[in-house]
């Protein structure tokens, strides 16, 4: 009953909404004895690719003898996936420890300056931290929430930065162009800390090359690390070789932790990443493939994968118009049939906004359903076709992947969410 109380309070603090800001997290961090200083540190934004990345470095850190702390954000079926030390998530006890550990110091905060009380995400960044103190990790990897120059994680001080990509997403908090999107990005530099930089449009890597002349920070580009001769990792798709160059070379440039080749390129081919062209099997032999492609950027990097499977049914689920209709118009190209479903939260498309975007030449059959009639039991899908491929939202992933594996569906109530604008 205790749990369920400090989950409740946890839980709760959703409904205050996402603020971008880092004076809150200061002062908490001050109160807890500044808990991110406590090791070295990878810090890694950018619209796509920033998970992959992380769970990159930290493989290449953990193969090479380091007790590991990874840091990211959101979840996708229980909220200890967001603290993990060696790859093992935080149990829900130790969540509702952390969460006891940290409630002291929120509620003094909140007495003080109601204006300085940390959000749900800043209280699970900091219990991350406390949680990489306590167990004594040696190395820790922190992929941004939101942006970067405001995201609660940037107050640390890390060996290299990483901006993965950058293209249109949350454009009503970061800016309405790939310029301004590209500024909150550049937010994470730090003067003499080395940047590695992945694919970014000419526009977007202007921004972020004019941030890093005016603060001193160099820059390291994959390109011209590794020009056509990208890393190999076991994660499928073009792009996962950028992210895997981003991986190698901001595991090169921390001079404090000793890099060996050898041992990385086998880390690379070992990397567990759920929810990214994650390959199942159905119960009755067929293949399930489960991506959280959900913007126009991340669409484009796996066409090339949809393009090689053979008439697969698409399951499509989004949040918001802007991003279902790059995503639906890719799936229309490469599906035999769609399936259309509504993601489990207050912005998700409805099932007729999704066939809206349908493109007129179609010819495929279109399906609208729920996600629970598709998904009735464990490893069991209902509808037809040799392959399903279930893209878009990570809200949509996640629910599917508790189906998949027997859980009780995720409540909504435990995801960190943007507020509703008026």
């Amino acid at each position: 009953m205790e749990a369920a109380t400090t989950l409740r309070w946890l839980t709760g603090l959703r409904n205050l909404g996402s603020r971008l800001g880092v004076d809150r997290m200061r002062a908490l961090s001050e109160r807890l004895g500044y808990p991110e200083r406590w090791a070295p540190c990878f810090h890694v934004a950018g619209t796509n690719g920033k998970g992959s990345t992380s769970a990159m470095i930290e493989a290449i850190q953990r193969a090479q003898g380091r007790r590991t702390g990874l840091y990211t954000s959101p979840h996708l079926v229980e909220i200890g996936e967001r603290l993990q030390v060696d790859r093992v998530p935080a149990t829900e006890a130790r969540v509702v420890a952390l969460a006891e550990e940290l409630r002291p110091h929120y509620e003094a905060i909140a007495a003080a300056d109601a204006g300085l009380a940390p959000t749900f995400f800043e209280l699970i960044t900091a219990a991350a931290w406390v949680e990489f103190r306590t167990r004594q990790v040696d190395v820790t990897i922190l992929e941004t929430g939101l942006g970067g120059r405001l995201d609660a994680t940037n107050i640390c001080t890390p060996e290299v930065c990483v901006i993965t990509s950058i293209g249109l997403d949350h454009q009503e908090y970061l800016g309405a162009t790939l310029a301004a999107i590209a500024g909150e990005k550049a937010g994470i530099l730090k003067p003499g800390v080395p940047c590695v930089v992945g694919q970014l449009p000419a526009e977007a890597e202007a921004v972020v090359v004019q941030r890093a002349q005016e603060i001193g920070a160099p820059l390291h580009f994959v390109r011209d690390r590794f020009g056509t001769a990208l890393p190999e990792t076991n994660l499928l798709g073009a792009h996962q070789r950028w992210n895997a160059g981003a991986a190698w070379l901001a595991c090169e440039l921390a001079t404090r932790l000793p890099f060996d080749a050898q041992v990385a390129a086998a880390a690379l081919q070992n990397i567990a990443w759920a929810g990214r062209w994650q390959r199942l099997t159905l119960n009755d032999g067929r293949t399930l493939i489960i991506d959280g492609s959900h913007n126009e950027e991340g669409i484009r990097t796996i066409e090339p994968l949809l393009a090689a499977l053979e008439g697969p049914t698409i399951v499509v689920g989004a949040l918001g118009v802007d991003r279902a209709r790059p995503l639906v118009i890719a799936a229309a190209r490469h599906a035999a049939r769609l399936v259309l479903v509504q993601p489990d939260n207050e912005r998700a498309c409805a099932v007729e906004q999704l066939a809206a975007l349908v493109p007129a030449d179609f010819r495929g059959e279109v399906v609208r359903t729920t996600v629970a009639e598709l998904f009735p039991a464990a490893a069991t899908c209902a509808t037809q076709g040799a392959t399903v491929v279930v893209l878009g939202s990570l809200y949509l992933v996640g629910e599917v992947l508790a189906r998949f594996q027997g859980l009780a569906v995720p409540t909504t109530a435990w995801q960190d969410r943007l507020p509703l604008k008026p």
